[in-house]
């Protein structure tokens, strides 16, 4: 049969036709051996000893040499060409009926002990071609038995049978007959029965294979179930040794499911405890590449028969130490019970920043309103007594105003405007910033501003929101500038993010201290701040702001020496 080409899948006939050519390459294989046999025992009978009916030597070698010659040929013939299988096969049943036929002759026609052999291309037909293989073995079998009956019904015999075993007795038609009936009918019998049992093996095989393939499916299913869910798996031995890890678990840990093969369980999970009661737990995890992540794990014990030895009458003892092992990352759940926590957060500043604004604005108005009327009317007359209550009155001013900026940041954080974004200029938004930030009397007038912005250059966000955003970085970097050296440095230019959305990118840097190593999160967090007069408020307004233009916010060292505060805000 021609190879088929290395990439291409066999075919269901191709393996069949496959299989026919091996079994039968067996057939042909298994005829030399039962010649060479039959040789042997040829020779050994003639010694004398047996008065048995054999060939002179040089004929039965001659004869074997046939069969050796046909066999050797058909085997070529069957590996170097297209031909059917199952033609070639019935083909070559027919030439050992023939060969049987021949060598029955020569042996004493009904008289010869070899008449079994006939047996062997009736059951290889029947065990090869289950349906006519056997049958039409059987059938040539009986014709060519009775064609070497009637010949030596005839007397028509070899000269070598004749003369030194007086081989011409006489025999009757009746005797013929029987023994043609007996062997015909046991030659049908046999094909009959090795088809039989032929088919039963095929229905056999059959099965067998649909099983192996349906074990093969399931095993691959279990497989591919195991390695693709999102929870890591871990089985373990009773040495507290990894069995198995599935790709999740690979994953989770940052070693592959091979390293992790054979490793001490503690060694990995050093803070697992498997001898904890309950069914869910968590633990932190330091994985391969140093970050540590909060995991959640649960396990069970795996149960199974463990023999202790291979001495008489042990019994197999059930192991408990064997576990099964399945984790999750649970940090964004941790995130998300954070940002839960956030919001509750925010919902009570929502409804204090509501009782403060109604409780507290309309006497810190009257208060600042009276405060006020009062500073007018100590200036306008000096004395050291009237100096006195005028400073008085400015402490109440400034800390009223203080107060009332802390109440306008509760308001602003706890309910956020929603962003009606437009086209507006941005040189203009910062010059209006810049000069109310200079009106304040704890503006530093030392404080050089360098500003880097196009002559004309639009930007799309909500003014008033991108007003406070500038006015808390402003104010926030100038706090920790030094004192008389203050440097604030503020560009604007069109970029791309990370994802190749069109924006524009703000920065504003300062040469203060810079933010602490790890602070870099924790800065926009409400009421977290680092001046001694701060709310706390000004950076999550900021966050809060730019979360809602669906924009980002950075920060980072500057190279004027502080700290550098990136944002993006996406074009429409």
């Amino acid at each position: 049969m021609s190879a088929l080409p290395a990439n291409e899948p066999l075919s269901s006939k191709n393996t069949v036709q496959q299989l026919l050519v091996y079994q039968l390459l067996w057939m042909l294989f298994l005829r030399v051996i039962l010649y060479t046999l039959i040789l042997g025992v040829s020779f050994y009978l003639q010694s004398g000893q047996f008065n048995v009916l054999i060939p002179p030597p040089r004929l039965l070698t001659v004869f074997i040499l046939l069969v050796y010659t046909s066999t050797i040929i058909s085997g070529f013939l069957l590996l170097g060409s297209d031909k059917d299988p199952i033609r070639f096969g019935l083909k070559q049943n027919l030439l050992d009926t023939v060969f049987v036929s021949i060598l029955l002759y020569y042996t004493g026609a009904s008289h010869s002990i070899f008449s079994p052999i006939y047996f062997f291309p009736i059951i290889a037909g029947g065990l090869i071609m289950p349906r006519l293989g056997g049958l039409i073995a059987a059938g040539a079998a009986t014709l060519q038995y009775a064609l070497v009956l009637t010949l030596e019904y005839y007397h028509i015999f070899p000269e070598f049978l004749k003369v030194p075993y007086k081989f011409d007795f006489h025999q009757d038609i009746l005797t013929s007959i029987n023994l043609f009936a007996v062997y015909g009918l046991t030659f049908f019998l046999a094909a009959v029965l090795s088809s039989l049992f032929a088919g039963r093996l095929r229905k056999t095989e059959d099965a067998l294979s649909d099983s192996v393939r349906s074990f093969d499916q399931l095993s691959l299913l279990y497989k591919q179930i195991f390695d693709d869910i999102a929870t890591g798996i871990i089985t373990t031995n009773d040495k507290n040794r990894i069995t198995s890890a599935n790709n999740a678990a690979g994953h989770i840990t940052g070693y592959s499911p091979q390293e992790l093969l054979e490793k001490d369980f503690h060694q990995v999970f050093s803070e697992v405890d498997l001898n904890d009661k309950g069914s869910r737990h968590s633990a932190r995890l330091q994985r391969k590449n140093g970050d540590s992540i909060q995991i959640g794990y649960s396990y069970t014990n795996l149960q199974f028969d463990q023999e202790q030895d291979n001495s008489p009458g042990n019994d197999k003892t059930p192991s408990n130490n064997c576990k099964v092992v399945t984790i999750q990352d649970i940090s964004e759940v941790e995130r998300l019970q954070q940002q839960m926590q956030q919001a509750e957060k925010l919902a009570a500043i929502g409804r204090m920043s509501a009782g403060i604004a109604h409780d507290f604005r309309n006497p810190l108005t009257a208060i600042s309103g009276s405060a006020q009327v009062l500073a007018n009317e100590f200036s306008q007359v000096y004395s050291p007594q009237q100096q006195t209550n005028l400073d008085l009155i400015t402490i109440i001013l400034r800390e009223s105003n203080r107060l009332d900026n802390t109440i306008s940041d509760f308001l602003k954080f706890a309910k956020p405007e929603h962003a009606e974004k437009e086209w507006f200029s941005f040189k203009r938004c910062l010059k209006e910033v810049i000069e109310v930030a200079q009106a304040d009397p704890a503006w530093a007038t030392s404080c050089t501003l360098d500003i880097q912005i196009g002559e004309i250059f639009d930007v799309w966000a909500d003014e008033y929101q991108l007003f406070t955003v500038l006015n808390h970085l402003l104010q926030n970097g100038l706090v920790f500038c030094p004192k008389g050296e203050e440097k604030i440095r503020i560009r604007i230019r069109e970029a791309k993010n990370s994802n190749q959305e069109e924006g524009f990118l703000l920065s504003i840097e300062d040469n203060g201290p810079g933010i602490a190593p790890g602070k870099e999160e924790k800065i926009f967090e409400p009421f977290y701040t680092g001046r001694v007069d701060g709310t706390g408020l000004g950076l999550a307004i900021v966050k809060q702001i730019v979360d809602g233009h669906q924009g980002s916010i950075e920060v980072g060292r500057s190279t004027l020496g502080g700290a550098k505060f990136t944002i993006f805000f996406p074009l429409p």
